[in-house]
């Protein structure tokens, strides 16, 4: 066996990953992914207890003392310093966060309500700011990635969710601008799914039908396939910051 080889198997062995709203849906499957390649993982939750304790048994079932549970309120901006103080605490570094919680509801110009703004644009948008302010100095020392999960939308209004697209929006520049302010120890780049997973409220048939036809591929996506560019931007992009990658079969290029 090569010296080269375990790394090829576990390219983030020794490395940590604090990943936000990871405790179910697309979030649940970057943890995943990301231990596999030999992370540990700081899976933060808000109020999905049950699935946050289960998805870090299933972690440490696997490699022990591999997972750690957190929990926080990402609106709670003074807060935000304590979930990098205990990655650190159970780790002793800190190499990627991934700013993956988010909130998303329908606001149709006319009916936004001041608390629904603060929501959507708080954690969508201020969360990722502040918790990335935090992390910077343990990023910098591990020559580390901060990876944000945008959205198409924040390219492409969606219709009756305006408050929702205008955060998207502010997080694919803050990616850009994180990118300049961190260089050159932090990269900084985004994911902007499209049709990966249908909300939790449910989406009507003949909505979902329109949605995978206007997807150049024609077919739905998977958490899986944001996971892997999670991985990839993890563990074989170390030349690329700066960048948002659309992980969306095609929807973004627009046409029918």
């Amino acid at each position: 066996m090569s010296p080269a080889e375990p790394e090829t198997r576990a390219p983030l062995a020794g490395r940590t990953v604090l990943v936000t709203g990871a405790a179910r849906r697309v979030g649940a499957e970057i943890a995943r992914t990301l231990h596999a390649a030999g992370a540990n993982l700081a899976v933060h939750y808000r109020s999905s207890a049950p699935d946050a304790l289960a998805l870090v048994a299933a972690l440490n079932a696997q490699r022990a003392g591999s997972a750690i549970a957190l929990e926080a309120d990402l609106l709670a901006f003074g807060q935000l310093p304590r979930l990098v103080d205990a990655t650190l605490a159970a780790f002793g570094r800190l190499d990627v966060l991934v700013n993956n919680a988010s909130t998303f509801y329908p606001t149709p110009v006319g009916t936004i309500t001041e608390a629904q703004w603060q929501d959507l644009t708080g954690t969508n948008l201020a969360a990722p700011l502040f918790l990335s302010q935090a992390a910077a100095p343990a990023l910098r020392a591990a020559q580390g990635l901060i990876l944000n999960l945008v959205d198409i939308h924040g390219q492409r209004p969606l219709r009756r969710h305006t408050a929702y697209s205008v955060a998207k929006a502010g997080l694919a520049m803050l990616t850009r601008s994180l990118a300049r302010e961190l260089a050159p120890e932090v990269r900084v780049n985004g994911i902007a799914p499209g049709p990966v997973m249908w909300p939790v409220g449910g989406v009507d048939d003949a909505l979902k039908a329109e949605i995978v036809a206007r997807t150049q591929l024609k077919r739905l996506g998977s958490p899986r396939d944001v996971a892997l560019a999670a991985r990839y931007f993890a563990v074989d992009a170390p030349f690329v910051t700066g960048q948002i990658l659309a992980v969306d079969g095609g929807r973004s290029l627009g046409g029918d």
